[in-house]
């Protein structure tokens, strides 16, 4: 049944994709530009890495509305982690550390959660219920994160369909992990509590390329509206990949869009590898009900070995688990992902789950290629009593962590049995993914006691309408149609200065390419300068546009203006320099006409712009350019 080959990221079709069955959803998470937390009134979007204290805490499970744990939960409780908070006054209250009760939703970023919703033609729930969602890893101090659902069915055009937005979610944001290393995780909390929308779509990507280019339909989407945080880590992705006869994957904090095709395109390898190993599996005749594995201690007789992280493991007191896999010899070199094998699955949860984070955490009997010599691997299997088709995995560990981790050896060897394990994978640089928790259930939800439900009245969501920009997508074919490139058009569009670029243009009858290029081209020249460009806000701009309407500063000088403005931080008109008067452009021209030797002319060939070039330094900011060419051309006789 599972026949079908992976060929290489780049030579794979849409068509191969269809033949695995290929599906992908996506939740977003994006930032909202506030000045304060949801919850809270500390200070949004202050990151800083010095912090004034550290508070340690244990994470353990509650049950849920239905009197269920969540597996989630569970597995994080087994890991027996320090949670380590660093916290610096400035960003943090009480409130974060769960010491008092929340304030009221920041009605900021409810509105700005309405406005995208109103541009995915979602509808609007007309009452918010806060409830709260279990995190045991320690990203959120209090073991848990208050979200509500602020609409459901929306959807954005997508080639020649549409893609349908299940829900989209207002919920605050988690900690930044600092480290993990072993027992003890650290984390910063400054991000702690900032707003953020969720937006969950259908799983209705076909191949990589479509999970990438929706998420930045979303991304520029909610970025038209001006009111979402840009920069690294301001938006996050988590990918849903299956493929026919797998699960519903999590890929967790996707942090960049261009990496997505390559980390959902070894997935979809990855469940479909792990599909044909439980092939072989049965075919070997291991199936859940059958399967075998066995644990010894192996400490003694390894105390002498030449593998030198087991050597000193042992030296320094550690112990050596030697679990025996009925059956498995050869699986765990099985291909799963690019350049991975199976054994990594094996390796991700000892890592994750037992805590034994310091790589290698295991070796096995399929290749113990640089490890144990061929002696010792031979007296081992006679020790611990192995056939010749079993497999052996060995692992280190103080006691508890040994056992837990030959444990999670074992489930997830019997996993294999069954295929692909519902699960929570973390994106990795190279385009792979490792394991990072079970995959969370309902059992993890349950009512917040703490906030009451909030109406959402048809007056407020009427007073939103009246301000919510036009689609971006519209605006781009408007701009098509005004020969704008790309490279401006798709800037332009999600523009806080989309509105701006409109007037001035249609009313003020501002050439399209022009002030595009004020807006667009010349901000982002500016701010190769290393110049400070926020000072360009919208009312300025409009001022430097009517400025220029009204003949005030050139086409040619207006970078110049900008320059100016963003070095003195404020725009005056009083100081933009005199217009040239005609007698002025005459002496200019004169005086140019003068510099320039029979030599130039001859060498370069055109007479008319070395001219306008020596004249214009004279004429900066105080003259057009065209001006003084049709002057010249018209002083030279060479006028058409």
């Amino acid at each position: 049944m599972y026949d079908f080959v992976f060929k290489p990221f780049g030579e794979m079709t849409p068509e191969d994709y269809e033949e695995i069955g290929f599906m992908s959803g996506l939740e977003i998470h994006q930032q909202l530009l506030t000045k304060k937390k949801l919850f809270c009134h500390c200070p949004a979007g202050r990151y800083t890495h010095s912090y004034n204290a550290e508070i340690l805490r244990h994470m353990r499970p509650t049950l849920s509305e239905l009197g269920e744990y969540d597996g989630t939960a569970l597995m994080e409780f087994k890991t027996k982690k320090n949670i380590i908070y660093r916290i610096h006054r400035d960003t943090v209250c009480t409130y974060e550390m769960d010491d008092t009760p929340p304030f009221l939703i920041n009605e900021d970023a409810l509105d700005i959660a309405f406005e995208v919703a109103l541009l995915l033609d979602a509808s609007i729930v007309d009452e918010i219920h806060i409830a709260r969602k279990q995190y045991l890893d320690g990203s959120i101090p209090t073991g848990f994160q208050r979200t509500a659902i602020t609409c459901v069915n929306g959807k954005i055009p997508y080639k020649d369909r549409v893609i349908n937005i299940i829900q989209m979610s207002i919920e605050e944001d988690s900690c930044r992990e600092e480290g993990d290393s072993g027992h003890n995780r650290i984390y910063l909390t400054d991000r702690l509590g900032m707003p953020l929308i969720e937006t969950v779509t259908a799983p209705e990507m076909k191949t990589p390329q479509e999970v990438a280019e929706v998420n930045e339909l979303l991304r520029r989407l909610s970025r038209s509206t001006g009111h979402v945080r840009t920069g690294i880590g301001a938006g996050r992705e988590d990918v849903n990949v299956s493929v026919r006869g797998g699960t519903r994957i999590e890929i967790k904090g996707v942090p960049q869009i261009h990496r997505i095709p390559l980390l959902t395109y070894n997935e979809a390898m990855r469940q479909w590898n792990l599909l044909r190993l439980r092939e072989e599996l049965h075919r070997r005749g291991i199936t859940q009900e059958t399967f075998e594995a066995k644990v010894d201690d192996v400490t003694f007789l390894l105390r002498k070995t030449v593998y030198q992280p087991l050597f000193k493991a042992i030296e320094s007191g550690k112990l050596v688990k030697c679990v025996t896999l009925r059956g498995f010899k050869g699986l765990l070199t099985w291909q799963t992902q690019t350049d991975t094998y199976f054994a990594k699955e094996i390796s991700d949860r000892v890592r994750v789950i037992a805590c034994l984070t310091e790589l290698p955490n295991i070796i096995h009997s399929d290749s113990y290629e640089n490890t144990l010599s061929s002696a010792e691997g031979q007296k081992l299997r006679k020790t611990v009593g192995t056939h010749d088709d079993d497999s052996l995995v060995l692992v280190w560990g103080d006691k508890a962590d040994a056992e837990m981790a030959a444990n999670e050896i074992i489930i997830r060897a019997k996993e294999a049995t069954l295929g692909v394990p519902s699960e929570t994978r973390q994106a990795l640089r190279d385009g792979t993914n490792g394991f990072e928790r079970i995959l969370p259930g309902p059992d993890r939800m349950y009512p917040d006691t703490d906030l009451p439900p909030k109406r959402i009245t048809p007056e407020r969501i009427n007073k939103i309408k009246q301000s919510i920009p036009e689609k971006y997508w519209l605006r781009e074919k408007w701009y098509q149609s005004l020969k704008l490139s790309d490279d401006i058009s798709k800037p332009l569009a999600i523009s806080p200065f989309a509105d701006l670029f409109k007037l001035v243009v249609n009313e003020w009858k501002v050439n399209p390419i022009t002030a595009s290029n004020f807006i667009i081209q010349f901000p982002k020249r500016l701010k190769r300068l290393r110049l400070n460009t926020s000072i360009l806000t919208i009312d300025v701009m409009k001022s430097l546009f009517d400025e220029y309407r009204n003949g005030n500063i050139t086409k040619d000088s207006m970078l110049f203006v900008m320059q100016d403005v963003c070095r003195m931080g404020k725009f005056e008109p009083e100081y933009l320099p005199e217009k040239a008067t005609p007698e002025e452009v005459e002496a200019a021209i004169d005086a140019a006409l003068l510099n320039v030797n029979d030599l130039e002319i001859k060498i370069m060939g055109k007479f008319e712009h070395i001219i306008s070039g020596y004249a214009m330094k004279n004429l900066r900011g105080r003259a057009a350019a065209a001006d003084v060419m049709t002057i010249i051309k018209k002083k030279i006789g060479k006028e058409k």
